[in-house]
């Protein structure tokens, strides 16, 4: 299962954590997988091109683990690059089913 553990504070991103492989199909097959990589992706590397926020990211292939930091309040542009990934999220975990993807929201 992916576990997605995402942070605010002071309803501000603060981090995200990514963990785990959906385990919906064999490695090179699941879809599940994949969509949430190109999600996740995609959204890390808009934010670096197209924006001047801060951020650090960890990232274990192996062991499907992304952890990504906002040290600093993000920009309009950020939140909504975040907002729609979380929104493509929750949509893959509403089709797909809860047994392949975990979202937890905390705030701090």
């Amino acid at each position: 299962m992916i576990s997605v553990a995402i942070t605010k504070r002071n309803n501000q991103y603060y981090s995200i954590l990514f963990d785990g492989h959906a385990g919906y199909d064999d490695a090179g097959y699941d879809i599940v997988c994949s969509a949430v990589s190109v999600l996740v992706l995609n959204t890390i590397n808009s934010i670096e091109k197209f924006t001047d926020d801060a951020m650090t990211t960890e990232f274990v292939e192996e062991d499907g683990h992304i952890f990504t930091t906002f040290p600093e309040s993000l920009s309009e542009k950020s939140q909504v690059l975040l907002d729609a990934m979380l929104l493509g999220l929750e949509e893959i975990q509403k089709q797909y089913g809860d047994e392949y993807i975990s979202l937890l929201y905390k705030e701090v």
